[in-house]
């Protein structure tokens, strides 16, 4: 974690949490805030200029085409790479609505 602050009473902590490429043509970047009902599905998708995003809420079931599915859990930061097939992104809870803010680059 870096602290920047000549005033430690007013220190701004930073904690890097995930490093990921966007595509080198990017047209804008998006922020938005995603909600999923319980039970809710993603369909199969990509986004050209790649993703960022942060699951303020519930969990999360992620699955990027060729890599292991895995549960993203409030707190947990996902990326997902220019072009990249998006086979799951579904709440993982029945019961529990989920709650995510992702940063979206959209390419020309």
């Amino acid at each position: 974690m870096t602290i920047e602050s000549h005033d430690n009473a007013r220190a701004v902590a930073r904690q890097h949490l995930l490093t990921g490429a966007f595509a080198a043509s990017i047209d804008r970047i998006e922020a938005h805030r995603i909600d999923l009902r319980p039970g809710q599905r993603a369909f199969r998708h990509t986004h050209p200029g790649g993703v960022m995003g942060y699951v303020v809420d519930g969990e999360i079931a992620f699955e990027i085409d060729g890599q292991p599915a895995t549960t993203l859990q409030r707190g947990s930061v996902f990326y997902e790479p220019p072009g990249a097939t998006i086979n799951r992104f579904d709440n993982a809870s029945d019961i529990v609505g989920g709650h995510v803010r992702r940063v979206l680059s959209a390419s020309r």
